[in-house]
Order: structure tokens, then sequence, then C-alpha cells
């Protein structure tokens, strides 16, 4: 089975490697003006606030654009796409179990227009591979972050980079969200809120309750190495930053510090050339939501067919421990599934994540948080978010089918159909 993973090779040897080789051209472009570039303090009136540009984020923000619904995409970073950008996996997986596409949507969308402009190699779902990575979709990172912006642009999502929550209020219409970025102070007012952080940041300032193991899975640290500028002759490699932890500001930087130090040790090792370097570590685990529903581990495995059922997952159960991971595959046939009530905090009202926060016990989540699933629970949140805003009532009063009808309508695989 062909792959496109020279996509992550070329195009970082392009990025920075390419510099020794001289400037090619040079163009200018101007910055579109901001009428409010001047005031420190800001207010909007949003239909769905989304916290969290990443994985699962860009995804729920461009679903509940096009459902008609205004939208903010607030992202403490510099671009979309998260683990896939700039962490650097950029090949998400699983889309498919068994010989069939299980998951779709808008993120297969966006996943299949980067590795077709990067000219790049889809695998062919309908062969089953003989290990769960043959089908994951080598994408190109930096592509993927472009048309992740311009697909928010078409669908109407204002994107809100360098700002995060600092305060998060009920209020009779929705909540208030108090967001800082530098030079910037931004109040929301948004009907629904979608927490894609991946620790259920919001989640945690609103004060519902987070469920964390003490010890977490490592986080991953992509870079290159070579002796050539020519592709196919350097060597990706990945360092385990044990003990990373993305709980605040300050355990972030520590797995970033330790990541690189223990990465320009290796360079020094070696005497081969820095080709490339990730920005950050990739965080596997954090914090997960208490939910109106648990996804246990043996829901997982048994393929369990939740009666709220809104998208689909497919992973081994894969466990990162300092012992190394051994990947547990599903029984043949099996295909779990994830409820909407897995994305809806216990007790809460117009508040729904996505992403690996879902409501699940640590070793479902080891399956769960993978990308495709991410993206299949954005769109879901997405939909549910938009049509509770329009209705002026809570994801879980909606009729189910009425956010099956929508999800369909964009592309996205409801359990069941297939």
């Amino acid at each position: 089975m062909k792959s496109n993973r020279r996509t992550f090779l070329q195009q970082s040897l392009i990025g920075s490697a390419g510099l020794g080789l001289g400037i090619a051209s040079t163009s200018e472009v101007h910055a579109a003006p901001v009428l409010d570039a001047a005031d420190t303090g800001l207010t909007r009136e949003v239909d769905v606030l989304v916290v969290g540009g990443g994985t699962a984020g860009t995804i729920a923000a461009i679903q509940a654009g096009r459902a008609g619904a205004s939208v903010l995409l607030v992202e403490r970073g510099s671009q979309l796409g998260g683990t896939m950008t700039t962490g650097g996996v950029a090949f998400p997986g699983l889309f498919d179990a068994w010989g069939k596409q299980i998951i779709a949507g808008i993120g297969w969308e966006l996943v299949k227009e980067s590795v077709e402009l990067d000219g790049g190699i889809l695998p062919d779902f309908a062969k089953v591979p003989q290990r769960h990575y043959q089908n994951q979709v080598f994408t190109n990172q930096f592509l993927y972050a472009l048309l992740a912006e311009e697909k928010c642009g078409k669908a109407g999502v204002e994107i809100a980079y360098y700002e995060f929550p600092q305060a998060v209020t009920k209020t009779a219409g929705g909540w208030q969200v108090d967001c800082a970025g530098f030079g910037t102070r931004r109040r929301v007012n948004c009907k629904q809120i979608i927490d894609c952080t991946g620790g259920a940041e919001v989640v945690g300032l609103s004060g519902l309750p987070r469920l964390r193991e003490e010890e977490r899975q490592p986080g991953s640290y992509l870079y290159m190495m070579g002796k050539s500028h020519e592709p196919g002759r350097n060597q990706i490699h990945r360092l385990y930053v044990h003990g990373a932890d993305s709980t605040n500001s300050r355990t972030a930087t520590a797995a970033n510090l330790t990541g690189r130090k223990s990465i320009l040790e290796h360079v020094r090792a070696k005497g081969q050339r820095l080709m490339h370097l990730q920005p950050e570590t990739g965080f596997r685990e954090s914090f997960r939501i208490e939910g109106e529903v648990l996804i246990t581990v043996n829901d997982y495995r048994s393929g369990r067919k939740f009666e709220d059922a809104v998208c689909h997952a497919f992973y081994p159960v894969d466990l990162h421990t300092k012992a190394g991971v051994k990947p547990e595959p599903l029984k043949r046939g099996i295909v779990p599934t994830i409820p909407l009530r897995a994305l809806i905090p216990k007790g809460s009202r117009d508040l729904m994540v996505a992403g690996r926060c879902v409501s699940s016990d640590r070793l479902a989540n080891s399956g769960l948080r993978v990308q495709a699933s991410c993206m299949a629970m954005g769109q879901a949140a997405g939909a549910a978010a938009a049509l509770a805003a329009k209705a002026g009532t809570t994801p879980l009063e909606l009729p189910l089918r009425e956010i099956h009808e929508l999800l369909r309508a964009h592309g996205a695989i409801i359990p069941g159909d297939v």
C-alpha cells in the first residue's frame, strides 16, 4: 500500500533547510486593516464560541458556521490544527475500519484536500491493512493549516489568535466569557460554548468536575536530522517526553524545555544537521470531563452502539507508558461509537466538549483521542451547538434526528449508515 509519507520530510526541508540555498523569490501582501485595532477592550455577541482551534475545534467551528450560526473561534496559539500542525502529527487516523470508511465529513474534506493539493496519495480504504497505522493519511501540515483558515473564512467563522478565556460566567441567555490576549481584552456573550482545549479548560473554569490520573502518557516531540538537503536522505525522530503535562502554561513550558534540551544534546552527539523541529510537544493526555455518559473501555472494545451515537471511533487501545506501548487491536468487525451525552459535562447547560477530553475512562480514551475521531466529535458538537443556539434550547433537548440530518447534509457518516 502506498502512502504519502514523503510529505513531512520534503516540506520540512523546504521550510527550514532551504534557507541555506538562498531566497528563490520575494513577494508582497498587505494585511487587511483591523477597524478596532486601537481598542483594548472589545465585546462580541455570537451564537457559538469555540475555544481551541486544534483537531476538533477547527471542525466544530466550520460546521457551526456552515449551519448558519455566528461563530467566534478563540485559539491561544498562532495557527489552527493543534497536534496536526503545531504538534507535527500530520498523519491522522483512522477514518476507516474493516474495509469501509466510517468517518468522513468536514474533517475528511480538509484532510483529503490537503493531500490532493500536495500531490500526495490517499490510502485505499477497501483494503484492510495488516497494521492499523498503514491506513493513516500522511498530510502536509503547512497546507492543512492554510486550508483550515480558508474554510473557516468561507463559513463565516471569526478567528481570534493569541487569546484565551480568563473567566466564564453563566447568564440567562447562555454565557459571558472574558478572554485576554496581548493588547486585547475581549468579552464574548454567546448562546453555546464548545470546549475543544484538549484538557477541558473551559469546563474547569466553569467549576464543573474533570477527571485525570496522577500519571500522564508521555508527550511526543518530533524533529528531523540528516546530512543532506535531498529528500529521503534524512531521518524523522520522535522524542518521548515523560511527565509532559499540559495543565497550564508552566507545565507546558517545562515539557518543551525538557524536550528541546534533549534534542540539542542529540544533535551534538550525532554530529548531524537539525533539519526541522516542531514548535512544541504534542500531548496525549490531560483532563477529561465527567459527562452525562462515561465511555468505558468495555464499551469501546465491544463496539457498543449508544442510542444517542453521533459518530464512530476506530483505533487500538493505545496506552503509552514508561515501559512503552503495546497497541491492543479491536476484534474483527468492532467499530466503537461516541454518544452525544459523552460530549456534555454532567449537569451543565449550553456547554459541550469535543476531542480528547471526551467523557471516558483512561483506557477507552487512549483509543478515542486520535485525530479522525476528534474531528468527528468536533463536527457533531458544532452541529448540535448551532441547532441549539437557533432553537433556544440545549443540545440534550434537541431531537437526535435533527442533529443526524444536519451532519449527513455536511458529509458525516452516522452510526448505522454503514
